[in-house]
């Protein structure tokens, strides 16, 4: 990051401002209100600094700037439009050690001033480094339209009650459970309607008649890598998580969305690795939810659809663990989307079936002569180790050589990759371009869209080995 964002406290601290004009003033009241002590040399002031002094908030030095009053400040600001005084009073800071801020001069900027959202004690500040202001504002207009008014008055209102809480409720997670049960309780709608007394006494309440907490599992399905693909109600999971076990699937860009405090385990499968395997995981997810904690189990894709998601739950059943399951965006959806493929199309596919290439614990094979029938999509999920299989079988049970297929690797990502050709070319095409995983087979006419529909072109690269027609050919 270009700037290390912090929250200072002036509060009685010494704050030296060059300049007395209009720059200077609108710095000047941000510094008044974090409660600094003003210092302000200029050789002209404008009105409201001479009330200022008046009022004992500020003093003022009428003349030139010298080094010397830079001594025992803890911040300058240079708000003059004399740049060589700006940047005189620049170098003597950076001698001295002490932060300067030049106004409209980045390059003579040890720290800046953010857009700044008031709530207090709640507070939001943006910053785009310098770059674009404009935008800063937009979106500091934005967020204060979304923000309510009583949020002030609920942070000091839970913050009065901070040592309370800590003295009843002696573990970490089980004070963030309780102050989360608050902020969706009548405390928030009574500091709505300014019934500061009846929220203080419902909190009051709530201490009183808390319980602590048991354990609860969230099955959460995390969509096939875009964050935007997540839903509402899996990004409120993730961030109510004490603890969040997710599989190698699921994109940093979604983990990153994941509250900043909560646990973080890997408990990914991945052919060909080191994986930790199923047995551990469903008795990880027992211990964590017995010892009270929030779990979310974050897969990629739909957790009912080969997330094996039916599996965890019962194992947690015997153990009375509470548990949620939150759908996804299953990669055969997002994936196919993203690429420019239908699943079903009245003209090409009347039906489609999401199929693993895993092999079943017994050995046994799909039924080939179904899913070799024609006008319909196969999805294949865990399939490019068994791609050659895969292509045979379908052969064999009659589905046509010259079959579209796709081959979608990190679908829906900013590196998704959609290769296209035939049947007969599936396992050839895997090798040759090198495909890694997580990739899906997309095997059926609704492939020969693809071309027409995709939108993702940017992002994604597209390689088609299929036959070209022969007026492409003679061009």
């Amino acid at each position: 990051m270009q700037y290390f964002p912090m929250f200072a406290d002036l509060h009685g601290k010494p704050v030296l401002l060059v300049g007395g004009g209009h720059v200077a003033l609108r710095k000047a009241r941000s510094l008044l209100s974090a409660g600094a002590l003003l210092h302000v040399v200029s050789h002209e002031f404008l009105d409201d600094f001479l009330q200022w002094q008046a009022q004992g908030k500020a003093q003022l030095v009428q003349g030139d700037f010298q080094d010397s009053q830079l001594d025992d400040v803890w911040l300058v600001i240079a708000a003059t439009d004399d740049d060589a005084l700006n940047a005189r009073v620049h170098q003597a800071a950076l001698a001295r050690k002490v932060w300067i801020n030049t106004v409209d001069q980045q390059d003579k900027c040890e720290f800046i001033f953010p857009s700044i959202i008031d709530r207090s004690p709640i507070q939001i500040a943006i910053s785009s480094g310098g770059a674009a202001p404009v935008l800063v504002r937009r979106l500091r207009e934005q967020l204060e339209a979304l923000l309510p008014q009583y949020l002030g008055p609920l942070a000091r209102l839970v913050g009065k009650y901070r040592q309370k809480v800590q003295e009843k409720l002696d573990n970490f997670a089980e004070r963030r459970q309780f102050y989360e049960k608050v902020f969706n309780s009548n405390v928030v709608s009574l500091l709505q309607r300014e019934q500061h007394d009846d929220a203080e006494t419902a909190l009051q309440a709530q201490l009183d008649a808390h319980q602590p907490s048991h354990g609860e599992v969230f099955i959460v399905g995390a969509g096939p890598g875009d964050p935007e693909l997540l839903t509402l109600k899996a990004l409120q999971l993730m961030q109510q998580a004490d603890v969040v076990v997710y599989d190698y699937l699921v994109s940093q860009p979604i983990l990153d969305l994941v509250r900043r405090d909560a646990e973080l385990i890997c408990v990914g499968k991945k052919a060909g690795a080191h994986s930790v395997a199923q047995e551990d995981t469903n008795a990880l997810l027992i211990k964590l939810a017995l010892d009270g904690k929030k779990v979310c189990r974050l897969k990629g894709g739909d957790p009912f659809i080969f997330g094996r998601g039916a599996e965890e739950i019962e194992v947690l059943l015997p153990h009375n663990i509470q548990f949620q399951v939150v759908p996804g965006i299953t990669a055969a959806a997002g994936c196919a989307a993203y690429a420019g493929i239908p699943l079903t199309h009245r003209d090409h596919a009347q039906a489609v079936q999401f199929v693993t290439g895993h092999c079943q614990k017994d050995g046994k094979e799909p039924d080939w002569q179904s899913l070799g029938r024609p006008n319909q999509t196969l999805v294949i999920y865990m399939g490019l180790m068994k791609s050659a299989h895969i292509q045979q079988r379908l052969l064999d049970a009659g589905r046509a050589a010259d079959t579209p297929v796709a081959i979608l690797e990190n679908g829906t990502r900013p590196e998704q990759r959609v290769i296209t050709g035939t049947l007969e070319q599936l396992a050839q095409l895997i090798e040759s371009q090198q495909v890694q995983s997580p990739a899906l087979l997309v095997i059926g006419e609704v492939v020969s869209l693809q071309a027409k529909l995709a939108w993702y072109g940017q992002n994604a690269h597209t390689h088609n080995h299929s036959k070209r027609p022969a007026l492409l050919e003679q061009i």
